[in-house]
């Protein structure tokens, strides 16, 4: 592309441009004969979730998996003999012809990580539990302490580090933001800079070492925190002159069906726009061989993406892109200022509209009553379109229409016009108090920026047509700042008739990404598919449209509407059925509002992991489960039969229980 301009970006530098889709170029490692990061395409895997122990069971969920279209699998070793048994494994694998590279995931066990490395083809360690432990407690330092606590761990971590030279194998230093040490949460915060630290204490001894076969990783089930954490890994690298190591990107403990989905894609979607990842991994709470088709959605869309319109490119940063700070917008009516993001709900394309069945948005008639209830879920506003409703909607519920539409419209107040840019600039009649302005990037010149500048009724509506569609919409944001516009933002997207899974991803990466930036008031998703539909179809896909506009809000940490479930997906440490148990606690609490809920099959995925967790529900042992309220144990060793139970009951003496209502489903 002509014309492109350096980047200057704030805080450092964390990836090729803003504008213009270029993958970051990583130095390349060799798994086994498979090469990652550099030149090589982005890589899937996941990890198994039978018991190591069971050979078969673990070849067979292994082969499932590489038919599934893993590239590496994972498969933890817990102890020395998990790490023995990952040889027949692998034995049993070969003699199969099956030759993919396997991860042996190690936390607090260094003997096993050294027996491990001299086995498989890769080891993935921990730095928050592979030498330290973690108790929540807070430690003074002085520089001469903290020196000798980063010379014990060069100790314990070298013999691993000379195997891997010697055998040839790869290793992650794989980071998870709910397991920091004491010692690095009392060095620099429970933060994404602390997660950072963690992994480069191990890296620099790697470095000292002649060691490079080293993929790092900076998983959070905070997309904030993760997205961050992978920025400033980035930058940290270039300052100090470290090699450009391949990154795995995860969010971890992401959950399961259409929650864990939009967020792992908020997340990783997000580091893929900007060019950052070389191998992805999904956790769902589902079967393994369920994540790669998701990863390989994600990692698909960037096919190509170099060829995309051109995007003028940013010279200056005017934000901070390593810590989340909301962009500061005027308050228009219930939109911007101090306001949650905001939902539009799209209902202008449908074939002949019964606009009285608003079930599925969220927004509830009662006949006996002859009222309406809205749920958490209720959308802010539809888009008639051209279609206007023909009744009065409900309190709380408000509509758009275009404004050629509104001119006519008998009640000019309680409904509000869309105005194209010809339509504003025109001078033409506008709403006294809100008016919302559908524009592009493209659209924004000196005339238009003065008009805006000082209209304190109007929201726009960003949109784009740019296959880089999310950096063509940050760059919007960024013209805004520059120009020191303050007006709120809705970010809307069209989708052309796709699959909902693939919908879910895209949208949630195009969206997601912004918001965790602190850019956008509002949501509006829009499709072409309502206008082939029959009223059963389209009723079910308001629905789809609307809750994922909810979902992708959450999963951003902008606009919490529903409970969350920081669930682990699952491996070989599980001590119960952890989806099964995961569809049984969603059952009795899926109705409490912004609550978070953490599942986590052993201690190794316990109290830390779930650092975002409200409540926690962690297995100690077979049919025994401990649970938390917050990094607090409450009860130990309940049986698994009661511990549901058990949970809502510490739930309802926190106070943070209500009871569930009767809803009518869709």
């Amino acid at each position: 592309m002509e014309g492109v301009k350096t980047e200057k970006i704030h805080s450092g530098k964390y990836c090729n441009s803003l504008t213009q889709y270029q993958r970051r170029l990583s130095r390349q490692v060799t798994i086994g004969d498979l090469p990652l990061g550099g030149t090589a395409p982005i890589r899937i895997q996941s990890m198994t979730t039978v018991d190591t122990m069971d050979t078969a069971g673990s070849v067979a969920q292994v082969i499932r998996m590489v038919e599934a279209g893993c590239e590496y699998v994972r498969i933890t070793a817990p102890s020395i003999k998990e790490a023995q048994n990952l040889e027949a494994i692998k034995k049993e694998l070969r003699s199969r012809g099956y030759h993919v590279p396997l991860i042996a995931d190690i936390h607090f066990t260094p003997n096993a990580a050294e027996l491990a490395a001299r086995i498989v083809e890769k080891v993935r360690v921990n730095p928050g539990n592979y030498a330290d432990k973690k108790k929540f407690q807070v430690i003074e330092y002085t520089d001469d302490s903290y020196d000798a606590e980063v010379e014990r761990i060069r100790k314990r971590f070298t013999p691993l580090v000379k195997i891997c030279k010697e055998y040839g194998t790869a290793m992650r230093i794989g980071t998870n933001h709910g397991s920091l040490s004491d010692r690095i949460m009392s060095r620099y915060g429970d933060n994404p800079l602390g997660m950072v630290e963690s992994a480069l204490e191990f890296l620099r001894i790697c470095e000292d070492l002649n060691y490079y076969d080293v993929i790092l990783s900076m998983k959070a089930s905070n997309t904030q925190v993760m997205v961050q954490a992978y920025r400033l890994l980035v930058q940290k690298l270039e300052e100090e002159k470290l090699q450009p190591y391949p990154l795995h990107l995860g969010v971890t403990e992401a959950g399961e069906g259409e929650d864990g989905r939009i967020k792992s894609a908020v997340g990783i979607g997000t580091l893929l726009e900007d060019g950052l990842g070389d191998t992805v991994r999904v956790s769902l709470t589902e079967e393994p061989e369920l994540e790669a088709p998701v990863a390989q959605m994600l990692v698909d869309r960037y096919v190509g993406r170099a060829e995309h319109q051109f995007i003028e490119p940013a010279i200056e940063i005017p934000y901070d892109p390593f810590h989340y700070k909301k962009r500061k917008s005027a308050e228009v009516e219930n939109i911007g200022g101090s306001n949650v993001p905001r939902v539009i709900t799209d209902l202008s394309r449908l074939n002949n509209p019964e606009y009285k069945d608003l079930k599925s948005i969220g927004h509830f008639y009662l006949p006996e009553l002859d009222k309406w209830k809205m749920n958490d879920l209720g959308a802010d506003y539809i888009y008639s379109g051209r279609q206007p409703v023909p009744f009065m909607l409900p309190n709380g519920l408000k509509e758009v229409m275009d404004h050629a539409c509104w001119i006519n419209a008998d009640d000019k107040v309680n409904k509000m016009p869309l105005l194209t840019v010809d339509e504003y600039v025109g001078e033409t009649e506008r709403h006294g108090n809100l008016n919302f302005l559908l524009l592009q990037l493209k659209d924004l010149n000196d005339l238009l920026i003065q008009k805006i500048k000082t209209d304190r009724t109007l929201v726009l509506v960003i949109d784009t047509d740019n296959d880089h569609a999310m950096p063509e919409q940050r760059r919007f944001f960024i013209s805004l700042l520059e120009q020191q516009i303050d007006l709120p933002v809705i970010i809307k997207r069209k989708y052309d008739d796709i699959q909902d899974e693939k919908l879910q991803l895209y949208a949630s990466t195009d969206v997601g990404g912004l918001l965790i930036d602190g850019m956008g008031d509002g949501v509006w998703l829009s499709t072409e598919r309502l206008e082939k539909q029959e009223r059963a179809d389209w009723i079910s896909t308001t629905k789809t449209y609307n809750n994922l506009s909810f979902g992708i809000l959450q999963a951003a940490r902008t606009r919490m509407s529903k409970t969350e479930y920081i669930s682990c997906p699952s491996c070989g440490r599980t001590l119960f059925d952890l989806q099964e148990t995961t569809a049984m606690i969603r059952r009795r609490t899926d109705h409490l509002k912004g609550v978070k809920i953490g599942i986590m099959g052993c201690i190794v995925n316990g109290p830390g992991e779930m650092a975002d967790a409200d409540y926690g529900y962690v297995g100690s042992g077979k049919g025994k489960i401990t649970l938390y309220k917050g990094q607090e144990v409450i009860k130990r060793s309940v049986p698994s039969e009661n511990a549901v139970d058990e949970l809502i009951e510490i739930i309802k003496a926190d106070g943070k229980w209500v009871a569930q209502e009767e809803e009518e489903k869709i």
